[in-house]
């Protein structure tokens, strides 16, 4: 019994030990756990600038009653369109082929009933970039006028937008600043400390409709003016206030 007695006691000691240890650590960790007082606001701004390349997706398309013609015609006339372009853009000119189908063609009878086989598509579609905004225009007349048949989109981009980006957070970061200002000081507070900040945006160019192209096919000489380009930035920003 005098064991067992004693065995009781130092469970109990220990016990207590554990628990008194454990509000300790809880002592420790509720200040930085607290729900403190707080402002959350976001300042936005959008940079505007003018595009520095243009990427443009050009494509073949190529129909015949067996499926190795089509492949066939069509490689032969993207092989033209790409010759032709380097020859424009130079031997070191950014063209990669981004697509390539070949696919079978069906007509469905009116009255209804099982399809027939009715020749083949081949699609092939090439990405050209350049920084020669000014060639854009030549570059899809060279490529209508040498066998490309779509053209699929064109987009003006930036070669570097760390630099509109940077300037747009900075904007962004100064608006969010001065509404946590504007708010603490319309109803007497005090900024203690920025206790989050999370930043988001996204840059916004113009894409052209590739179909555009294809009504413009008989004009001399394609007109292209590069849309501007819009780089935003938001920051939103939690600060701790006191009275």
């Amino acid at each position: 019994m005098i064991n067992a007695t004693q065995t009781i006691k130092n469970l109990w000691a220990m016990v207590c030990f554990l628990i008194v240890c454990a509000g300790a650590v809880l002592a420790q960790d509720s200040p930085d756990k607290m729900v403190r007082p707080s402002i959350r606001v976001t300042g936005d701004s959008t940079v505007t600038v003018k595009p520095d390349h243009a990427e443009i997706s050009i494509g073949v398309v190529t129909q015949a009653p067996a499926a190795q013609s089509a492949a066939a015609q069509n490689a032969q006339k993207q092989d033209t369109v790409i010759a032709e372009l380097r020859k424009l853009l130079g031997s070191g000119a950014d063209i990669k082929t981004i697509s390539y189908s070949l696919s079978p063609n069906y007509r469905y009878p009116k009255e209804g009933g099982q399809p027939t086989l009715d020749g083949y598509t081949a699609t092939n579609v090439v990405h050209v970039k350049t920084a020669d905004l000014t060639q854009v225009g030549k570059v899809i007349d060279l490529a209508t006028g040498s066998g490309a048949n779509t053209i699929q989109s064109l987009r003006f981009t930036l070669k570097d937008e760390l630099s509109a980006r940077t300037q747009a957070l900075q904007e962004a970061s100064t608006k969010a600043r001065a509404k946590t200002q504007a708010i603490a000081s319309s109803l007497g507070l005090k900024i203690v400390r920025v206790l989050h900040v999370e930043e988001g945006g996204q840059v916004i160019g113009l894409p052209v409709n590739g179909r555009a192209f294809a009504e413009m096919a008989n004009v001399a000489q394609t007109p292209i003016e590069a849309a501007t380009i819009d780089v935003r930035a938001t920051v939103t920003l939690t600060v701790e206030i006191s009275q």
